[in-house]
């Protein structure tokens, strides 16, 4: 009975714990300063990295979060490295993505430099002008694109919506995200 009543136990610890850690893992908020923090690391080691620098070299650059997802599982950032010539936008994927032995991969960057962006923003703006009368009050339709290694899917649910797949992330990108990262990296 005593190792019956301490399997118990124990059993009703192990899922409290295990729930606890799928719950703060699930409903983990990102924000803009999280996403800040970690693209630093990110944009020093896969965008401003070159092999012809010096190891004494500083090198200056700015980074702003400038909007994020209602949801907080898309953050766009935008970047700027006078000295390498580089400038364009980070797109921080915030969520989990589940394999069946563990977590992985909590969050990824994408970093798309500012010619790209600009294509990117002309390709959505010409798809919602070519589909703006289809979309309009239905529920229903939904159409998407591809650039480059994104998949984004637009649709209606009281307003525009664009959700954005990559690397087996899958975000909303909210319309007023949009325009905010559009206007700052077309300035």
């Amino acid at each position: 009975m005593k190792k019956l009543l301490v399997f118990l136990i124990l059993s009703m610890v192990n899922y409290g714990l295990l729930a606890q850690i799928i719950s703060s893992n699930i409903d983990r908020p990102y924000n803009k300063k999280l996403a800040h923090y970690k693209a630093k690391e990110y944009l020093i080691d896969n965008v401003f990295a070159d092999d012809n620098t010096n190891n004494n070299e500083t090198v200056e650059f700015s980074i702003d979060p400038i909007s994020s997802s209602v949801s907080g599982d898309l953050i766009s950032l935008v970047y700027d490295c006078p000295q390498r010539n580089k400038r364009g936008i980070i797109f921080g994927f915030f969520f989990d993505r589940w394999d069946p032995k563990y977590l992985i991969n909590p969050y990824g960057f994408k970093s798309i430099p500012q010619a790209k962006a600009k294509e990117l923003f002309e390709l959505i703006e010409k798809e919602i002008e070519k589909n703006r009368s289809i979309l309009r009050g239905s529920k229903t339709l939904n159409y998407y694109f591809k650039f480059e290694d994104f998949t984004i899917i637009i649709y209606d649910d009281d307003g525009l919506m664009l959700r954005v797949m990559w690397n087996d992330y899958d975000a909303l990108w909210n319309f007023t995200a949009y325009r905010k990262v559009k206007k700052t990296i077309l300035e």
